[in-house]
Formats: structure tokens, sequence, C-alpha cells
């Protein structure tokens, strides 16, 4: 096959986002309530510190507007703001964590987006933001099975006007959909297939033929706890194998180091809550 013959390489698209960051000032692993946390490893906040705002220069250097919400002393996992509500079409889904030691974040990330514009609902149902709600185009895959309560996705689904898939996460590595799945633009995603039910594969099958699997090595440093804009992908470094699928597809990968962060299990996505208008 000449080089004419070639198939044509697909030119992917970025779109301008806003997101919603929380600098780690009061980062710590002081508890564990996931399989990453360890209290006895020592934190370095400065790096942790530094890393968060290479994260936050990446982001902007591609023309993304970022918000900054101020942290709150004793809430060390306030980084992940990813988790503190769902927001689609200027209106947000508060969330309702499952640990008491994040229960405090949820007002604090509430009354940002209020004074922001942003309608907020109080959830019913114990959910935990975009941790477990990803959103492709007007679809919003929901996880289940270690922190969100499957009420919860029809309660997003009345709340916010929008589809939701349920899908059931069975590996306790990959608490949070975030962890082990990733939109890519509005039209496809990558996953890691062992981290869901026979039942949730068949569905992901099925409406994304063309996604991009990730392996065992590249799920569990959390490369697929990652931001895509449709074009370029802000990915950790670790994660060769998926970075060079995602290259292969026509994404243009962008390594940023985060882990520190990933001592108490989070990475790219986890610090990034996307605001849709």
């Amino acid at each position: 096959m000449t080089v004419l013959d070639a198939a044509p390489r697909l030119e992917r698209v970025a779109r301008p986002r806003r997101f919603l960051m929380c600098r780690p000032e009061h980062f710590d692993v002081t508890y564990a309530i996931n399989p990453w946390m360890d209290p006895s490893r020592p934190v370095d906040r400065q790096l942790a510190l530094r890393q968060w705002d290479a994260l936050k220069a990446a982001y902007e250097r591609l023309g993304h507007r970022v918000e900054v919400l101020p942290g709150v002393h004793g809430l060390p996992d306030m980084v992940f703001a990813a988790n503190g509500a769902l927001v689609v079409g200027g209106r947000a889904l508060g969330a309702r964590f499952t640990h008491p030691q994040r229960t405090a974040e949820a007002p604090a990330h509430a009354a940002w987006l209020r004074a922001a514009g942003i309608e907020v609902v109080a959830p019913e149902h114990v959910n935990e933001g975009e941790g477990d709600f990803v959103v492709v185009g007007d679809l919003v895959l929901a996880g289940t099975g270690f922190r969100t309560d499957p009420g919860a996705h029809g309660e997003a689904a009345r709340v916010l006007g929008v589809e939701v898939v349920s899908l059931a996460l069975v590996d306790p590595r990959y608490y949070h959909l975030d962890t082990c799945l990733a939109a890519l633009g509005n039209d496809n995603i990558a996953y890691y297939p062992g981290a869901f039910s026979a039942e949730a594969l068949e569905v992901l099958e099925r409406r994304f033929p063309d996604a991009v699997l990730a392996s065992e090595h590249d799920a569990s440093v959390l490369g697929l706890n990652l931001v895509c804009d449709g074009r370029h992908v802000v990915i950790c470094p670790e994660a060769v194998e998926l970075t060079d699928r995602l290259a292969e597809a026509g994404y243009v990968p962008v390594p940023v180091d985060l882990s520190e962060l990933l001592k108490a299990g989070g990475g790219v996505k986890c610090c990034t809550l996307e605001l849709r208008a």
C-alpha cells in the first residue's frame, strides 16, 4: 500500500472549556478511603502544589479558562474538584459524599457555583459529581458500585434533562468511573475493560465500538483519569501505551505529572470540574 492509498488521518478539533480547580494548599493523606491512600506515606505538599500549578498552566496554554475554588483547612481532598458537582447547561447537581471526611466539601462547592451564577440543585442521593458522571456529548455515563448510589443516576437525568446510562464498577481500585473511563470529546471514550461488570461492558462495546482501550498497567497509574478537549489529551506521563494509542487515533497527548496527588488516588481529571454553560 502506498502513502496515497493510506486512510487520511482524522483531524481532531479542540473546543475551549471552562474548568474549576482547587489548589492543594491543604492537601495531605491523613486517612484512607480508597485503596491508593496510605497515611504512613509522607506527602510533599510543595511538590503537589508545583504539579497542580503545572496542570493549571497546561490548560491555560491550550486556551481553556480556569476558575479557582478556595480550599478549606481540614479538607485535604478538596483539590479533587471534579467530585463537587455535575454541571450541564448552566445547572448543577450538587454532590453528596459517601465518606464523612469529605462531607463538608459539598456546601463549599455549591456556594461557589451559586456565586458564579450557576443554579445548584441539592441531591437526594449519594453522588460524587464528575467522579462517577462522565459527560460524552449529550450522554452521561454514570458509575456505581463503590461510591455513587444508583438512585443518583435517575436523579441526574431528571435534574439536568440528560440521558444517563448506568455502568457497574467491580474493581475497588477504580472506585470512581473517572478512574477507569474518560470522554474523548463528544463522541468517543477510552476505558479499561477490567473495571466493569459484564453487563456494563456490553453497553460500552455496543455504544462505543471505536473506543480506545487501556491496558491494566496504564489504568493502574490512573492514565484514564485524563481530560480531553476534543483534540488535546492531558494525561499522566506514566501511561505510555495509552498515550501512544491516543496519538494513533489522532489526539495530541499533553503529559502532566501529578504523582504526588496520586498518593490520594487522584489524577488530572480528579482535579478538574468542567463548568458547562
